[in-house]
């Protein structure tokens, strides 16, 4: 012990990288299209089968992106949809009755959206927009 035996600090993390670091993974957190759960996971947090989650990509109910490896990753969204979809499965509906139902609440968001920009720009006029 050269040193008198005093032992060495651990080298600190700059600040600024240290930050730089938190931001970066909190992004990728806080994201919630960010693609990070596999079939596994999302199979075991929701109590589905793997092979049901597929189907849900083959029918395109739920296309999860896929890894370099082409392996399927949902984002928390994702994770949600898939929630919501076997609770509409579990009151009876078909996959392409709950598909059909997505594809209306989807195009009823978009005139939703449609019907408050024209009104935030008066261009809606007294015909009951």
């Amino acid at each position: 012990m050269g040193d008198g035996g005093r032992t060495k600090a651990a080298p600190v993390m700059p600040s600024v990288l240290r930050r730089g670091i938190v931001e970066a993974s909190r992004s990728l957190f806080d994201d919630e299209q960010a693609p990070i759960y596999t079939v596994g996971q999302v199979s075991g947090m929701l109590g589905v089968q793997p092979a049901f989650l597929r189907r849900l990509d083959t029918e395109e109910v739920v296309q999860p992106a896929r890894s370099e490896g082409g392996q399927r990753r949902y984002s928390r969204q994702e994770v949600r949809d898939v929630e919501r979809i076997v609770s509409l499965a579990g009151e009876g509906l078909t996959i392409a009755g709950i598909r059909r139902i997505l594809v209306l609440e989807a195009e009823l968001a978009v005139l939703r959206a449609r019907i408050v920009t024209l009104e935030a720009t008066g261009l809606a006029v007294d015909a009951g927009l």
